[in-house]
């Protein structure tokens, strides 16, 4: 059962890149008896949020998916697909149609990565109740290093709004200074990605 919202909080997931460097089929390839985006969709959904804002390009597989996961998980009253038409426009764009797309009156907006699939949802749970202040970034890090996803307060949603390029929200990231929140969690999902069919046999291993 996914939790229902407790908050103002959204939360955008972003999965419409063409899986190059996985030789394409990445985000529909079979993990767990499910497709990889759905790994990144069931955390999403079990986050304290109203919705879960989805960027899918033209591939009819990934939106497949996609709505089947909420079917499954009985949510589609909390999914919003967001068309990515052109998805080689870059990480950037998507989030921007993404972030275009959650309401003015959002507390905050979790950005998670689709092809992503074992943070543990106790993970963006953590980071919700470290946010404190609409100006702030809250990211998770484990053993040092900074992962996904990234809690965005209020005020960066203007920003989130108008990135572009391949590097999604990194810059925000990067320039926040103060405004950025380290949140140590034990958790190592926050550092698994797919980018190439072994990363996957990993992932799968690790189970």
């Amino acid at each position: 059962m996914t939790q229902r919202a407790t908050s103002d909080l959204d939360a955008i997931v972003l999965a419409a890149g063409r899986g190059v460097r996985f030789g394409g089929g990445k985000l529909t390839a079979p993990l767990d008896d499910a497709p990889l985006v759905a790994g990144a969709l069931l955390t999403a959904f079990l986050s304290p949020v109203r919705q879960v804002f989805v960027a899918v390009g033209p591939d009819p597989g990934v939106l497949e998916a996609v709505r089947a996961t909420a079917t499954r998980l009985a949510v589609n009253d909390r999914l919003v697909v967001v068309p990515i038409s052109d998805p080689s426009a870059g990480m950037g764009a998507s989030l921007t149609a993404a972030a275009r797309a959650v309401p003015d009156d959002t507390g905050g907006v979790f950005i998670f990565l689709g092809d992503m699939p074992r943070i543990d949802p106790a993970t963006p749970a953590h980071l919700a109740r470290m946010l404190r202040d609409p100006n702030d970034i809250v990211a998770p890090t484990h053993l040092g290093r900074r992962g996904h996803p990234v809690l965005f307060g209020a005020t960066w949603l203007p920003a989130l709004r108008a990135q572009s390029g391949d590097e999604g929200a990194r810059g925000i990231i990067d320039s926040a200074g103060q405004r950025l929140i380290r949140v140590p969690v034990e958790d190592p999902g926050i550092h698994m990605d797919v980018d190439r069919p072994g990363d996957l046999a990993s992932i799968a291993a690790r189970r």
